[in-house]
């Protein structure tokens, strides 16, 4: 570093002068990063819940996808699971993965904080095997309308995801639909926030005379908590339940042993993302 000595009547006659000309000399502070328009994030959790009903068997799976978003509010993104529900249609067909592909648009429309979304998602189960009535391949694309919104610490959206095919498996099914609400609260405290959802699956179509809706549609809600512990890590604790029907003596989302996949029980997650 060269240093450059002066006497206390020059530094007095021309402080503001050799300010300005240090400022000049100095190094410029450097500058931070672009963010990247692509992010990633990996999960392990206790249980697959989606929609309150388990797809994987009440099991833990493994979870990771990506997104990119570019600046227009475009965005594309994957998303996968672990799971083991398919077998349940029909024992000759298993699938181990959910593989989820999605597109749209996000802008804030209304105002900062309000961002409004439009895209479409297609569920994608790499299947082994042959499906045979009633079951139906479980490969379902929707798409969806969401309003994002923020009112202080508040934050979360309303969504509306509608099936322009069949619907998880369901014989004539399309055109169900699923509004959700979904709230986080952040306390400010230990990087805490509080989680809350509520969402209502409809499964349209008959089978036989006989509604889906009556069948297989339920409400499902969420009560948790998440913890940021910072550098893209935390861990979520929620409360999970439905009010799927039974369907006879059996559960309309049954597991191989019997079990209601809809049932009420606490899920784990921890997600890192980078």
């Amino acid at each position: 570093m060269k240093t450059i000595q002066k006497t206390a009547i020059a530094l007095a006659a021309s402080g503001l002068f050799a300010t300005a000309a240090f400022a000049q000399t100095a190094p410029a502070a450097p500058e931070a990063p672009e963010a990247s328009p692509v992010t990633a994030n990996v999960s392990v959790v206790s249980d697959y819940r989606y929609r309150g009903i388990s797809q994987s068997n009440l099991r833990p799976a493994v979870q990771g996808g990506f997104d990119y978003a570019h600046e227009s509010g475009f965005y594309i993104g994957n998303w996968n699971s672990s799971i083991t529900w398919v077998n349940n249609l029909n024992p000759n067909v298993s699938s181990g993965v959910e593989m989820d592909f999605y597109a749209g648009v996000k802008k804030e429309l209304i105002g900062e904080g309000f961002a409004s979304d439009l895209g479409v998602l297609q569920y994608y189960y790499p299947t082994s095997g042959n499906f045979t009535s009633p079951a139906v391949n479980p490969n379902t694309t929707e798409i969806y309308a969401a309003q994002n919104y923020t009112f202080g610490p508040v934050t979360g959206f309303l969504k509306f995801s509608y099936a322009v095919t069949n619907t998880f498996g369901n014989q004539n099914s399309s055109g169900s639909y699923y509004p959700d609400l979904t709230a986080n609260y952040d306390t400010g405290i230990w990087g805490l926030a509080v989680n809350a959802h509520v969402g209502y699956q409809y499964i349209a179509g008959t089978v036989s005379g006989t509604s889906n809706s009556s069948l297989y549609s339920y409400t499902d809600w969420k009560l948790g908590v998440t913890k940021d512990f910072g550098g893209g890590l935390s861990l979520a604790a929620a409360y999970i339940g439905t009010d799927a029907k039974k369907i006879g003596p059996s559960y309309a989302y049954v597991s191989p042993t019997g079990k209601n996949l809809g049932g009420s029980t606490g899920v784990v997650t921890l997600t890192k993302t980078f």
